[in-house]
């Protein structure tokens, strides 16, 4: 449960918001309202999600698996409902973002998309501990454009997540709505080296 009650969104701003998301995601999720007490907060985080939609130098299934890495690390579980559930709704392969919060272990996953999985985690970390060699297969397999992009991709998915993660903004059940399989869950504790 949220640590903060959602804010009603009132006026024509507020009921314009909630028919856009009700319409994008079928519901209005918690972290709307509670981000609708600071409307400054909530104009610039969602300001950001759109711009960053439009980036394209970079892989949209790449940055989409790294999103859920890196939320599924942190702990954000509505972020990872949400980024489940945008996979659905965006074509991703499901299999493969099912098995997002155990890579590791998966095999499902080409060696691009492990790089990418574990560049995710290793921002991720506090401190983050990115390493010059994963950094420089990148750098050679995307190049400059799409590994700053995937950068941005990761932090901004680091912001929204611990944002949630403390304001104790959970999981609303829009991926099983669509009558998705449950994410699998690792089958033992992975080391992040």
């Amino acid at each position: 449960m949220a640590r903060i009650p959602a804010a009603e969104l009132t006026g024509v701003h507020g009921a314009l918001l909630k028919r856009i998301i009700r319409k994008k995601f079928g519901a209005v999720p918690d972290a709307l309202g509670v981000m609708g007490h600071n409307r400054r907060v909530l104009r610039t985080s969602m300001g950001m999600g759109r711009a960053a939609t439009r980036w394209n130098a970079c892989d949209q299934d790449l940055k989409s698996y790294a999103h859920m890495a890196a939320v599924s690390l942190i702990g954000c579980s509505f972020c990872l409902d949400l980024g489940y559930f945008q996979a659905h709704n965006e074509g991703l392969d499901l299999a493969k973002a099912r098995e997002v919060p155990r890579w590791r272990e998966s095999e499902v996953f080409t060696a691009l998309e492990r790089d990418v999985l574990a560049y995710a985690e290793a921002m991720s970390q506090t401190p983050p501990t990115v390493s010059d060699d994963l950094s420089a297969r990148l750098l050679n397999q995307l190049g400059a454009p799409a590994l700053v992009e995937l950068t941005a991709f990761v932090a901004a998915a680091n912001l929204a997540a611990r944002m949630n993660v403390a304001l104790g903004i959970e999981a609303q059940g829009m991926a099983a709505a669509c009558g998705l399989p449950p994410l699998a869950q690792p089958s033992h504790a992975t080391s992040l080296t």
